[in-house]
């Protein structure tokens, strides 16, 4: 019962994802995404594309769902397998996003994704760009971790740690989906907005 208050936190950002949408659908921040860019591609040296498009393949839904099943084996609790249900539901979100709402991704002129591999989910292009998949994903898996990580016997100090490591590993994947010209800004942010809502949920169930 105590695990059902995380379905407050979890409407509250679905919520602040659904307002975002529509600010989104109305184009009000389309310079914000053009803006936003440039000065990164202006800043971040092309010597970096390529950890940079490993990020892009780590952030595949085929290698992060892949890590979700193994949490969920090594838990060896059926119940878990249902962290997969917000997980599935946040992807259909995601491409009805994509299907009905008009953002076309960034130009060709920006991309910089440099690696001759490409999963096969990578070829599914709905239409649109809004929201990220890949930010979803991380997002969604960063707080599974989290949580984990909390609720584990490891010393505070290892926690802090690892948290932190997941944090600067989560900043380097979104600001990678705009840098690599994969994703405007406000892809990205709609995204990680999906991914902690749906992410949130799913602790119900572990």
């Amino acid at each position: 019962m105590k695990k059902l208050w995380l379905a407050i936190p979890a409407c509250i950002f679905f919520v602040i994802f659904i307002v975002f949408t529509f600010v989104v659908r109305n184009d009000l921040l389309n310079s914000l995404d053009f803006d936003t860019t440039v000065r990164l591609q202006n800043h971040i040296p092309k010597k970096f594309d390529g950890f940079l498009s490993s990020l892009s393949l780590i952030g595949s839904f085929e290698i992060l769902a892949g890590i979700i099943f193994l949490i969920v084996v090594f838990r060896k609790k059926f119940h878990s397998l249902f962290v997969f249900i917000p997980f599935a539901l946040a992807h259909v979100i995601e491409i009805i996003g994509k299907v009905l709402l008009h953002h076309p991704g960034p130009p060709y002129l920006f991309f910089r994704y440099n690696l001759d591999f490409l999963f096969p989910s990578s070829y599914i292009q709905p239409g649109s760009s809004y929201p990220s998949g890949h930010s979803l994903r991380v997002v969604f898996i960063s707080v599974i971790i989290v949580h984990l990580i909390k609720k584990s016997k490891l010393k505070s100090a290892m926690k802090i740690l690892l948290i932190s490591f997941l944090l600067v590993f989560n900043v380097l994947m979104l600001v990678s989906r705009v840098s690599l010209g994969e994703h405007w800004t406000t892809d990205v942010v709609g995204g990680a907005l999906l991914g902690l809502s749906s992410g949130i949920f799913a602790l119900i169930f572990l």
